[in-house]
């Protein structure tokens, strides 16, 4: 290439860097966190450090080892985890595919071509010098760059930070997926338990009422029975079966979910539990202010990223109403042998800006920007919504863990109320002082009052598990997930 094309060609291509550096405006609306709609606290909870609950480990929050068990297994098995997984190196790479628009994009491309010209072609060229056909041969070689947009308007940086906040809203969303299925697991795990409480109950009432049968049935052969208490025995008995019946199909039917949840069939060497009536199964955490779950909830998050890119949009679709200015430029060397393609004089090069004008769209892009303004207030709108939606989900669990709190005390009460109750009804009817009928009601009352005290245990628990999912905790951990 000769030193002057050469120069000139560095000249065009430092007036495209220089365009380049320059073209640095955007025309993106600039973001303002929408105010959360909520109160400043809590109802009827004083202000505490939230950051806890949210930083706090789930090998820390549950203390049941065979609990911590199966949620590793759940985090490295799990087909939902795995899908959110991919959903982000999905996006990750969808990003990067955006990005590559903002830089120039350089082909080098080699060729060869061999001709052959007619006599009376090569006659007609050469002015009727030689009549006779010839071959020619060609060798080119050049690097290049073809269409590259100058971001002027900042239309391609607009578009690449909407893939961005895409990116990292689909991010959040892995980290919501795992907090739930952390949740889901700890959540199914006691109900699990919950239903083998039940069952061992039932069995227990159903041992019970058999003897109660077995006297009954004595008393009545003996004459100091009446059918009537004997056929009432009976049917306790019958209702006693059924009662075992159903929570043997609960317990295997969540059994089964929590298979699913784990994603593989329950592992027989699991650790042993800890004791359902344990009152450390579970950590106590504080709530905090609601202005802490912006920057807690993972949903939240990802809600203010869908709305950042949607602002981003805003700034692309601004961009369509100015000029486009594209670079094609090469730069290479040609000649008809290819001992001499790189020798002195062979040098060529080309660039070609082009400008290309909106003019007449049939109002394309003001529709583009309205539909891209009104995207955006529709996130909004989504965004307030998620704040809602998390402070409530907080308010209720904290609803739930300080009232069946108290509930427990008072199932516990009524439990041993109901015990001595039946307690001194069967030994009145041993004693013939009294009906059967007072004994049998007394023992379903006991029963059932049973029931009550592992279902509001059951529920505190769950509303503990409620509440630290919704502070934001459970994507963190301090061990590996494979242990």
């Amino acid at each position: 290439m000769k030193p002057a094309a050469a120069t000139r060609f560095r000249r065009h291509l430092a007036l495209a860097g220089a365009a380049l550096i320059f073209s640095g405006c955007t025309m993106m609306p600039r973001y303002t966190r929408p105010a959360a709609p909520v109160a400043a606290q809590y109802p009827g909870v004083a202000a505490t450090n939230q950051a806890v609950a949210a930083e706090l480990a789930w090998t820390d929050f549950f203390a049941d080892e065979r609990l911590k068990k199966l949620v590793a297994l759940a985090l490295a098995n799990n087909r939902d985890m795995r899908v959110a997984i991919l959903n982000v190196e999905e996006s990750r790479a969808e990003y990067r595919v955006t990005r590559s628009a903002s830089l120039p994009t350089v082909d080098g491309s080699g060729s060869f071509t061999r001709s052959r010209i007619s006599g009376a072609t090569a006659g007609l060229a050469g002015a009727g010098i030689g009549p006779g056909a010839s071959i020619q041969n060609q060798w080119s070689a050049s690097l290049g760059t073809t269409a590259y947009e100058l971001d002027f308007w900042g239309r391609v940086r607009s578009l690449n930070q909407q893939a961005l906040e895409k990116y990292f809203a689909t991010d959040e969303a892995r980290r919501s997926e795992q907090i739930s299925l952390v949740a889901s697991v700890a959540t199914e795990y006691f109900t699990w338990r919950e239903t083998e409480q039940l069952l061992e109950l039932s069995r227990q009432t159903l041992q019970a009422v058999r003897e109660s049968y077995d006297l009954n049935e004595a008393m009545f052969n003996a004459g100091a029975s009446s059918a009537l208490d004997l056929r009432e025995a009976e049917g306790q008995v019958q209702t006693a079966r059924i009662s075992v019946t159903t929570y043997e199909r609960q317990k295997a039917q969540a059994e089964n979910y929590l298979t699913l949840l784990v994603g593989q069939p329950l592992p027989a060497d699991l650790p042993a539990a800890r004791p359902f009536t344990d009152a450390n199964l579970l950590m106590e955490i504080p709530a905090g202010l609601p202005s802490e779950l912006l920057e807690q909830r993972p949903d939240i998050l990802e809600a203010e990223h869908t709305l950042k890119a949607a602002n981003a949009n805003i700034g692309a679709a601004r961009a369509a109403f100015f000029p486009t200015i594209s670079l094609t430029a090469s730069i290479g060397s040609s000649s008809s042998q290819l001992s001499q393609l790189f020798a002195a004089g062979t040098g060529v090069w080309s660039f070609s800006p082009q400008i290309t004008v909106p003019i007449f769209t049939a109002g394309q892009n003001l529709a583009d920007l309205d539909a891209a303004t009104v995207s955006k207030r529709i996130e909004v709108a989504n965004y307030e919504k998620a704040i809602q939606t998390a402070f409530r989900e907080v308010a209720d669990a904290l609803v739930g863990v300080g009232s069946y709190g108290e509930q427990i005390n008072e199932e516990a009460a009524l439990v041993n109320a109901q015990q001595n109750r039946y307690d001194l009804a069967t030994a009145r009817y041993r004693q013939g002082d009294d009906t059967y009928l007072n004994a049998l009601t007394a023992q379903q009352d006991l029963f059932s009052a049973q029931q009550g005290l592992i279902q509001a245990q059951y529920n505190k628990l769950a509303s503990q598990i409620s509440l630290y999912q919704a502070l934001g905790g459970g994507w963190r951990q301090t061990q590996p997930a494979n242990q």
